[in-house]
């Protein structure tokens, strides 16, 4: 299973890197705040996993309701000319590095 999970993530890698992106400079904010919401919903997916509290309903709708979030974050600072993305930068940040942390602990302790 998990040298499945390496080349689809092979895969996908290549796939990305082959295809270019090129995004107006008006939604770059948008685009890295998803990225960070995504990253944030991935890694705490994981974390569950490994914690056996993996609930797909669970991780579904909090990715989805953490990019909204930020995504709203970063339109009414736009709105208001306030850098209120950085907030959303800062949380999603934060809980990328705890769950990594966390993540890391386990297989440590696993392997």
């Amino acid at each position: 299973m998990w040298m499945m999970i390496l080349i689809c993530l092979i895969i996908g890698l290549v796939i990305g890197f082959q295809i270019p992106v090129l995004l107006p400079v008006a939604i770059v904010k948008y685009m890295s705040i998803a990225v960070l919401a995504a990253l944030d919903s991935v890694f705490g997916g994981i974390r569950a996993y490994m914690e056996d509290s993996f609930d797909n309903t669970i991780f579904i709708t909090g990715f989805f309701t953490n990019s909204l979030l930020a995504a709203g974050f970063a339109y009414l600072g736009d709105r208001l000319g306030l850098e209120l993305y950085l907030a959303a930068v800062v949380v999603f940040g934060v809980r990328l590095f705890q769950n990594l942390g966390i993540i890391r602990r386990y297989l440590l302790k696993r392997y």
